[in-house]
């Protein structure tokens, strides 16, 4: 069935949403607006809140013919009334945090999520007199007992960075509506094609766009996606007050890439697949981690939730020093796959992770919660992002750099 927002089928969405002849020139290929300022036609006041949905361009910062159309592309590709995109993926998340919680308020955010909004909600919101849980968003019944009655967000990330750990979004949705508090949560390792997140119960999805829906690594963005109600008041908060704003240039790079995001999570699904069987049946390889395995331990939930596997894998190799033995020989021998932080690029990367560096940095896990962790990740995992190359090459490279 057709989504509202979705005029036709994924691909045909995926190239024509957002993008429209020009109408001075009538060229097909969208054009790249970079100017700052606008030509006014009227005399109004200077003031940002004076804008409605209908205004005309006025200021870069306050919108941009360019960044609107990657925003309308995105809000069909997730299915959404709206979009805001956003300088980066942190920018999307600073952009929900600061928009919908003040002091006094209390946030519920994944225990393991990316290192960055980790850091965030653990050391800069506290500050800012946020009140902050960190909890196990795959146990239920751990963040309802987490729920206060100043709870005014629950944050959460599908699947988590780096362990490939799922949430079950529907039950966290209902939870956080009996609470009356909204729900976000970061897809970025599924991409819009992943999962339904609105159907799901999410009220504002965001994206590093930098990943999988620019898709070629050469462009850095975000972006939230959700109701027009929600986006406009980041608009009003984000945009204008905080200026985290996305560069025309950028989002006509990543607009330009998310085009073949259909064609291309298929491929990625497909070669990660291919890999990851090939990485659980080596004697060297002591656990692999992928939503599409029939070993992952929440399998059930990743059929009944997501429509795409995507392309990032976890896997250990033994203790944290045969893990940096073998970075080492990755760096060394690796011909194909980039040893490289960052995902979601048609190039494929990989890097270590020490369990005992991210708990001391980003996480700070005790008890039972860093017990749930390393049972996804022991005491350390290679994060690979499986490009689009051929799944032969990468496991003939991969067999070359285990040792």
């Amino acid at each position: 069935m057709t989504k509202p927002n979705r005029p036709a089928g994924i691909m045909t969405t995926a190239i024509h949403a957002g993008d429209h002849p020009d109408p001075a020139t009538r060229a097909s290929a969208p054009p790249i607006h970079m100017s700052s300022t606008f030509l006014s036609d009227d005399i109004a006041g200077f003031s940002a809140h004076d804008l409605t949905p209908d205004s005309p361009y006025t200021y870069t910062r306050w919108a941009n013919p360019t960044v609107a159309g990657l925003e309308a592309k995105i809000a069909a590709l997730q299915g959404t009334e709206a979009c805001l995109a956003t300088a980066s993926g942190m920018a999307a998340a600073s952009a929900i945090f600061f928009t919908f919680l003040s002091s006094g308020d209390h946030l519920i955010v994944s225990d393991v999520s990316y290192a960055g909004v980790a850091e965030l909600a653990r050391d800069t919101l506290p500050r800012m007199g946020v009140e902050v849980s960190t909890v196990n968003m795959s146990d239920p019944a751990s963040v309802a007992q987490a729920i206060r009655p100043n709870t005014r967000l629950i944050h959460t990330e599908s699947p988590v960075n780096p362990i490939g750990r799922l949430t079950d979004l529907a039950a966290i949705s209902k939870l956080a509506r009996q609470a009356g508090a909204l729900l976000s949560c970061d897809a970025t390792f599924a991409s819009p094609l992943g999962m339904d997140t609105s159907a799901l119960g999410v009220d504002l999805t965001m994206h590093s766009i930098t990943k999988y829906i620019g898709g070629h690594g050469d462009a850095v963005g975000g972006a939230v996606a959700g109701s027009s109600e929600l986006i406009g008041k980041m608009r009003a908060e984000a945009s204008i007050h905080h200026g985290g704003i996305l560069s025309p240039f950028n989002a006509w790079l990543i607009a330009r890439g998310a085009t073949t995001l259909p064609l291309r999570m298929k491929a990625h699904e497909a070669g990660a697949m291919a890999v990851a069987k090939w990485l659980e049946a080596d004697p060297r390889v002591t656990r692999v981690i992928y939503p599409g395995l029939a070993s992952h331990p929440q399998a059930d939930l990743a059929a009944r939730q997501m429509s795409n596997m995507s392309g990032m894998i976890s896997f250990q190799v033994g203790s944290a020093a045969d893990g940096e033995r073998i970075a080492q020989l990755m760096i060394e021998r690796l011909k194909v796959i980039h040893y490289a932080v960052s995902l979601g690029h048609h190039r494929s990367l990989i890097f270590w992770m020490g369990t005992d560096g991210l708990m001391e940095t980003s996480f700070r896990l005790e008890g039972a919660q860093l017990a749930d962790y390393r049972s996804f990740a022991g005491d350390g995992i290679f994060r690979l992002s499986v490009g689009l190359e051929d799944a032969e090459d990468l496991i003939a490279d991969l067999d070359g750099a285990l040792g």
